[in-house]
């Protein structure tokens, strides 16, 4: 199963290949994307992006997470969370979220198990 593309990206909206729903805030995976709500974890801008937040895409076999912290880098990521997908044997990239989404892009066209979490506006 492949990783789907990302078809667009503009703030606050996200819209991937193959799926009808717009998503402010997304998690992509291969064969696979859904809403990604931060009250399931508590996230919030600070301190940033859970490994709880990240646990459903590692389960789908991914090789490769794509961090998207925001138009503006508003949203952190730390260290902690970083360790623990590293600690699955998992390479990590954390950048402001247009890049994020080109990266993960071009991972997926390459054929790679990618996986992602997106943050659409700041």
């Amino acid at each position: 199963m492949s990783s789907p593309e990302i078809a667009s990206l503009s703030w606050g909206q996200m819209k991937v290949k193959g799926c009808s729903t717009t998503y402010k805030d997304c998690k992509v995976w291969p064969g696979g994307s859904r809403t990604w709500d931060w009250r399931e974890t508590g996230t919030n801008h600070s301190p940033g992006v859970q490994p709880a937040d990240l646990e459903e895409v590692v389960k789908k076999g991914v090789k490769t997470v794509v961090i998207g912290r925001g138009m503006s880098e508003a949203l952190q990521v730390p260290l902690s969370t970083v360790d623990y997908l590293k600690k699955n044997g998992i390479d990590v990239l954390v950048l402001q979220t247009e890049k994020a989404v080109e990266e993960y892009n071009a991972l997926a066209a390459q054929g790679v198990k990618v996986g992602g979490v997106f943050h659409s506006t700041c």
